[in-house]
């Protein structure tokens, strides 16, 4: 079962918050928030809240347990830019990007194991086959 989570329009370059995307891709997700926690960069208090988002959403809606869940992908995209620009001398403009990103985490986890539900002929079948042999045994001892 995978488990998406997006926070998007986030105002941090998508390439300062990759570096710290790239250290938690493939780790469980109890080692990756203790990473994530001791990170003293903007993008790991970031990533850290998308990555919590996805645990809360695994957990409360596809009932997976926290324990087993893995980073499949941290994934930091560009989002819009928005441009100004800072005057220069003689006249000029100097233009300053200001870079947006979106942040996506995807966990894996196995969903919980359902008792499968033997249909009611197949039980019959069983229930009827059993004393026949039973009987059968007894003949032959």
């Amino acid at each position: 079962m995978e488990v998406k989570s997006t926070t998007k329009f986030v105002r941090l370059s998508p390439k300062k918050a990759r570096d710290v995307a790239r250290e938690i891709q493939g780790l469980a997700v109890s080692n990756a928030l203790d990473i994530l926690t001791f990170t003293p960069k903007k993008a790991a208090q970031l990533i850290g809240k998308t990555l919590k988002t996805a645990i809360a959403d695994a957990e409360n809606n596809f009932s997976l347990d926290a324990g087993t869940l893995v980073i499949k992908e941290a994934v930091i995209g560009a989002g819009p830019t928005l441009r100004r620009f800072k005057p220069r001398a003689k006249g000029s403009a100097g233009p300053i990007l200001k870079r947006t990103s979106h942040i996506s985490i995807t966990l894996v986890g196995s969903a919980p194991e359902k008792k499968k539900k033997v249909a009611r002929k197949a039980a019959a079948k069983k229930v009827e086959e059993a004393p026949a042999a039973a009987a059968a045994a007894a003949e032959e001892a």
